[in-house]
């Protein structure tokens, strides 16, 4: 068992897929874990997996109960008012909140301070995070302790959290393997409304096109389609909390959208006019440098892999083969993709390599029988 930060007990307000997930790491190294929900459903469920126990169900009081940490894991409307309760109820405990926006709620609070329902000093003990980890399920039964391994935690915090409470943020982040990353909330929502929230609207949007289209020309989809609508399926519930919340950001993201689209169809309804062609390729030349700054793997710069695509019968243990012969020919696998063929028994494996073990992966499966595409 690793030795952990944290000492608790830790108290987790909301026990949906993130908050079980909390649970599920912290109970796994010996922390002491205590749950709530207003779900009893969500409760006992994210107690049978192992989270941790239900509050005010095993030894500890309701009202004994002096936590070290409150992780508050409930929707963006109602996180701050979870918060500021949490505040007035546990006066010695820092108190966390893992929602996926955070100016908002902690605009909510400090009003709240100013109109005395919270003591301004109580602040001090407050501290806004954020996961960047999640999954397409929802709810405790879709909960993973490894969830946040090696993800980003960030933590904001305001001009009035103290050191401790800043400190206890970062090591709740750093107990469940997440690298801590230190962001004030103005500039973290307007880094999640751009590589979050609006991949979410354009998966979305993207998706809704496909509801009427005929079965035939579904047929034809392949990896390029499933990939760009795969977060469509992402509960839209909590998706419009999160919108609305950080719409000002979003809105920003959306005009330039908006202004790239305007070009795009101007461009496509005369393609022969002159430049057209010159602008379509800048567009895409624009896309290709923007995807090019998306950091590769482990978070290091971004760099070009090439792919060597395999053949493979659609029959059990065929994959497993693939990635044990990989192995023995002592190639990294960087990345994998794999894609089936319509209408055939086969699919294709895409195996991204560095470039310099491109050739000599391509030649130690072959050797070996399996159907390479040069």
């Amino acid at each position: 068992m690793t030795e952990t930060h944290l000492h608790g007990p830790v108290l987790i307000l909301g026990t949906g897929l993130l908050g079980a997930s909390v649970g599920l790491g912290l109970s796994r190294q010996g922390v002491d874990v205590l749950l709530s929900d207003p779900s009893p459903t969500a409760e006992a469920i994210a107690q049978d997996i192992g989270a941790g126990r239900i509050l005010g169900g095993g030894e500890h009081d309701v009202a004994a109960l002096q936590p070290q940490l409150v992780v508050v894991a409930a929707p963006p409307d109602v996180a701050a008012a979870v918060v500021a309760d949490a505040l007035r109820t546990y006066p010695e405990a820092t108190v966390v909140d893992i929602a996926s926006v955070k100016a908002s709620i902690l605009a909510a609070l400090r009003q709240a301070a100013d109109a005395g329902e919270i003591a301004p000093e109580d602040l001090s003990r407050y501290v806004g995070t954020h996961p960047m980890a999640g999954r397409e399920k929802s709810g405790p039964a879709a909960a993973r302790g490894e969830l946040f391994t090696a993800m980003p935690w960030v933590v904001c915090a305001h001009a009035d959290a103290s050191p401790a409470a800043v400190r206890t943020a970062a090591d709740l982040g750093a107990d469940l393997g997440a690298t801590v990353v230190r962001m004030d909330a103005a500039e973290h929502d307007a880094a999640v409304a751009l590589v979050s929230h609006f991949p979410q609207i354009a998966s979305s949007l993207l998706a809704s096109r496909l509801m009427n289209a005929p079965a035939h020309a579904l047929s034809l989809a392949g990896n390029g389609l499933r990939d760009t609508t795969r977060i469509a399926a992402s509960d839209p519930r909590l998706w419009i909390q999160i919108l609305s919340h950080n719409a000002p950001e979003v809105v920003k993201i959306l005009h330039g959208l908006r202004e790239d689209l305007n070009r795009l169809i101007a461009t496509l309804e005369d393609p022969g006019a002159e430049g057209a062609l010159l602008d379509l390729a800048k567009l895409m030349e624009e896309g290709n440098a923007g995807q090019a700054r998306i950091p590769g793997k482990h978070g290091s710069p971004p760099r070009a892999f090439a792919v060597v695509t395999v053949i493979v019968d659609d029959r059990p243990g065929q994959i497993a083969r693939l990635l044990a012969d990989v192995g023995e020919a002592g190639v990294n696998l960087e990345d994998l993709r794999m894609d089936h063929s319509s209408g055939h028994q086969v699919g294709m494996v895409e195996i991204s390599v560095l470039p310099g073990r491109s050739e000599e992966l391509t030649q130690y499966l072959s050797d070996r029988q399996w159907k390479v595409i040069q």
